[in-house]
């Protein structure tokens, strides 16, 4: 039986995807990404010893307050801007001596999209990866000729989104109205000259408002031999029966969990992986659409009659239609989309094959993952 899943941002998407704060209004989205990233601050030991923020807005047009008040448009000309930019971000890593660099927590739009220009086809990564979207999940290391095109669609604001890194010696990282933070642990004079060359105004900060910081407190708990072990335990007693799979920020699928299947699951996830274990999906389809509720936002799972896990976020307006999908499946479940009330049994987050857990993202702990913290620092 296949564990294949619709893609969170793909065509079954009735609304649009996001965990909410309260029910006072309508999702927005679930990408975190560009658009709706927090400004985070690295902790001290983290932080690159030169950081630049490289626009085309001359300081001289900036107000008493730092803000921009002059006559440059904030979208991408696709011309020689753009391509000033691009080569700006060259120059600084040649000057770092990096020619490849990692991609750190990918995201790509839901169906909301928060760009200012039309949404690329792809995203915009088709042909920059092997294997499309496969391709591109955090940690992959990219060639600079790659991560170039990466800070393209970026600066467009028409596909995904990521931190562009090597550890602990250079960063880029795109914000809004094409605002370019470029961190190295060396000055780079040259490419400040050249930068300056081309037209764009590089100034020193301290910090890039989109640098990482891990904020969570408590232990994650890694998707390592012994969560699977726990985990083929819950399917085996029924606690257990799907698991989503968020593989990029925005973008999510779902897995059928069977005794006989979970290792083909497990060997299919995307590397650095988040994951939410859920129970089995009921078999009564009648009282699963009996407890939709009378307005607001809801996550309905259901599996068809060839096995395949298909999702949906819908509102009151979409209920037809949602009700429509999961009337002919043979399980279904209706899961909350707002936070203090979305409740898996468990999640983890995939380690690297070598055991290590280098994931910087991580998923809101359940009383189980609480648990299991606890009785690690007890051991």
């Amino acid at each position: 039986m296949s564990s294949a899943g619709i893609q969170r941002h793909g065509p079954r998407t009735l609304a649009v995807s996001q965990r909410i704060s309260g029910r006072g209004g309508k999702a927005t989205a679930r990408f975190v990404g560009r658009r709706l990233l927090f400004a985070r601050v690295q902790k001290n030991g983290g932080v690159l010893t030169y950081v630049y923020r490289v626009t085309k807005y001359d300081p001289a047009d900036r107000d008493e307050y730092g803000h921009y008040v002059g006559t440059e448009d904030i979208v991408s000309d696709h011309g020689e801007v753009e391509a000033a930019s691009l080569q700006a971000v060259a120059e600084f890593a040649r000057d770092t001596a990096v020619d490849h660099l990692a991609v750190r927590e990918p995201g790509v739009p839901s169906l909301a999209h928060f760009g200012v220009e039309s949404a690329m086809d792809c995203f915009g990564l088709d042909g920059l990866f092997p294997d499309d979207l496969a391709g591109f999940y955090d940690g992959a290391e990219v060639a600079l000729d790659v991560a170039l095109e990466l800070v393209r669609i970026m600066l467009r604001g028409s596909g995904a989104w990521c931190r562009l890194e090597v550890e602990d010696t250079f960063a880029v990282h795109v914000g809004w109205d094409q605002y370019l933070y470029i961190s190295s642990s060396r000055p780079c004079e040259k490419a400040l000259a050249r930068a300056r060359g081309l037209g764009l105004f590089p100034e020193r900060i301290a910090v890039s408002p989109y640098a990482f910081e891990d904020e969570e407190e408590g232990v994650q708990r890694p998707a390592d031999d012994e969560f699977w072990f726990d985990l083929l335990r819950a399917v085996a007693t029924g606690r257990a029966g799907i698991l989503e799979e968020t593989y990029l920020d925005g973008a999510s699928r779902w897995h059928l969990l069977t005794r006989e299947a979970i290792e083909a699951v497990r060997a299919g996830l995307a590397p650095r992986a988040r994951l939410e274990v859920w129970p089995p999906l009921s078999g009564d389809i009648d009282a699963v659409l009996g407890n939709l509720p009378e307005d607001g936002l809801v996550e309905g799972v259901w599996q068809d009659k060839n096995g395949h896990i298909h999702s949906a976020i819908a509102d009151e307006d979409e209920f037809p239609e949602l009700s429509a999908l999961i009337s002919s499946a043979s399980g279904a479940a209706l899961l909350s989309v707002y936070a203090g009330e979305r409740a898996p049994l468990c999640t983890a987050v995939m380690p690297d094959n070598d055991g290590v857990l280098r994931a910087r993202w991580r998923t809101e702990p359940t009383p189980n993952d609480q648990d299991w913290a606890l009785r690690h620092s007890q051991a």
